[in-house]
């Protein structure tokens, strides 16, 4: 295969200026994404916070966790549902939002997605303990950052990889779904092996796709093109961090 440079060249022609723009672009990539998970981070803790010992033992949840009145609306009421679903709307409302926003407008929707995504996924807290949430979550920044290093610096062009990629994800949701009604262990631990390794490719992938797509159209001096494109490709990776993280966390985490 032949090898692949494209951060150098434009038409055959390397350009310091496009190396210079990419690296740019790519640092707004991984800011915005990361400011994204710290949102996410808070909001989860925040809302697992509603959990306590000092309420009437109907809301007990375990051993020495009850949860508050309004931790039990959210957990134990069709609530839930809501916090939920909510995320899932609004990440099939991005296109919509990226024709119809401005750059700064898609970023602060990025973030309330962000925020939404955290909300969601409180209920770990409840069932994970919090030394192995914060140790799956460490492991799988280290994974992530040489996975994504790699997708950039690599010259081998990887592109070839999105369509099993996205036939691999597609196979795991049906088989997902199948699992809810067998509530199998260990077809639920092959799931999350294969998601670890789907996602894991993906983010090597995503990253080397949003590297060409820059260079792409660096030479046509879009900057609103440029400053939504680095909001999807941090939405892109986002998603690849958080589940490549659930997935190893269902596979390595240690349960309350």
């Amino acid at each position: 295969m032949a090898q692949y440079d494209a951060t150098k060249t434009v038409g055959g022609v390397r350009t310091a200026t496009i190396d210079a723009g990419l690296r740019a672009h790519m640092n707004k990539v991984y800011g915005t994404m990361s400011i994204g998970m710290i949102i996410t981070a808070a909001a989860a803790w925040a809302i697992s916070g509603l959990a306590t010992t000092t309420v009437p033992t109907e809301y007990q949840i375990g051993a020495n966790e009850y949860l508050t009145q309004l931790g039990y609306m959210i957990y134990a009421t069709p609530l839930k549902w809501v916090l939920f679903l909510l995320p899932l709307g609004m990440v099939f409302g991005f296109g919509v939002a990226a024709n119809k926003l401005s750059a700064s407008g898609l970023s602060t929707y990025f973030f309330a997605y962000a925020a939404a995504v955290g909300l969601s996924l409180s209920s770990i807290f409840l069932i994970y303990t919090g030394y192995s949430i914060i140790q799956i979550f460490l492991i799988t920044a280290i994974a992530f950052a040489s996975l994504s290093l790699w997708g950039y610096t690599t010259k081998k062009d990887i592109s070839a990889w999105g369509s099993f990629l996205i036939m691999g994800v597609v196979g795991l949701i049906v088989a997902m779904v199948i699992n809810i009604f067998l509530q199998s262990e260990a077809m639920m631990f092959a799931i999350s092996a294969i998601g670890v390794l789907i996602f894991a490719g993906l983010t090597a992938y995503d990253t080397q796709k949003i590297k060409s797509e820059y260079v792409a159209h660096a030479s046509q001096g879009d900057s609103e093109w440029l400053g939504k494109a680095a909001v999807m490709g941090a939405l892109t990776l986002y998603l690849d961090f958080i589940n490549m993280f659930l997935f190893m966390l269902q596979l390595f985490g240690n349960r309350e």
